[in-house]
């Protein structure tokens, strides 16, 4: 797996979980062109291969910033052409990420505005950082959010509250993600990482096939009806039942000991 890109560091923190952090902290972690072609990159290569991987943090650089969205200073100038062309990639990131069939935790360690909140809303879940502000302020620049935000900011916190929030682009706090249902847990700045990673590392001692066929079963079941959704759960649930995992889990739990799956 590659390690070298320019605007992320990537490192594998402890076997089977891999930390990603936005790495452009004179940038406030902004997004260009170059990182959003790196988080496309990584993230679709999970796709072809899982490197043994079983959970992934994405957090950023510093204290003070997650990810401040896309870099406006090298948006300056461009042409409606250039713009487009620019936000297909955008677009294809936002896909890669949500599409990752490993466990995707954001620790947000500070300001996620805009696209950066985008990025944060598209991991499985959040922890945030007692200080982290977050905001979609799109429409205070004319635009709007194009990252996925319109969706999965409603999905986490309904409809209304998501219109008033993108419809303002008001800021709000990491405690009121968190009564809204849009962050899972909310800590000193200097717990967060250590927080993550022991979810991150309970996570991976769980079956990683299993943990990837609920995953989907999710996020899948919650764009169907109740009915297709339990067929599609059973579907997935069914995948399991001839692993090497599945066999080893049950033999562990009889010989009370602590299962050793292997993804296979």
């Amino acid at each position: 797996m590659r390690t070298d890109y320019e605007t992320l560091a990537v490192s594998l923190i402890e076997p089977h979980i891999l930390r990603i952090m936005l790495n452009r902290p004179e940038a406030a972690n902004a997004f260009n062109t170059q990182m959003s072609r790196e988080l496309m990159e990584i993230f679709e290569a999970f796709q072809l291969d899982l490197y043994d991987l079983r959970a992934i943090i994405v957090t950023g650089a510093g204290e003070k910033a997650f990810c401040a969205g896309g870099d406006l200073k090298e948006r300056k100038g461009m042409t409606d052409a250039q713009w487009q062309a620019q936000h297909a990639v955008f677009e294809r990131m936002a896909r890669a990420i949500l599409a990752c069939p490993i466990p995707v935790i954001a620790a947000v360690n500070g300001a996620a505005f805009a696209g950066g909140c985008e990025i944060a809303a598209l991991c499985d879940f959040i922890y945030a950082s007692d200080n982290a502000r977050f905001a979609l302020t799109e429409v205070t620049l004319g635009i709007m959010p194009g990252a996925g935000g319109t969706q999965t900011l409603s999905r986490a916190i309904g409809e209304r509250r998501a219109k008033e929030l993108i419809l303002t682009g008001t800021p709000f706090s990491a405690v009121d993600a968190a009564q809204w249902g849009f962050v899972n847990k909310v800590l000193p700045q200097a717990e967060l990482l250590d927080a993550a990673v022991a979810t991150a590392r309970r996570i991976a001692s769980n079956g990683p096939i299993a943990v990837r066929q609920a995953k989907q079963a999710i996020a899948r079941g919650l764009q169907m009806s109740l009915a297709d959704g339990l067929a599609f759960e059973i579907e997935a649930y069914n995948r399991m039942v001839p692993t090497e995992d599945r066999r080893e889990g049950i033999l562990a739990f009889n010989e009370k000991r602590k299962p050793n799956f292997r993804g296979v």
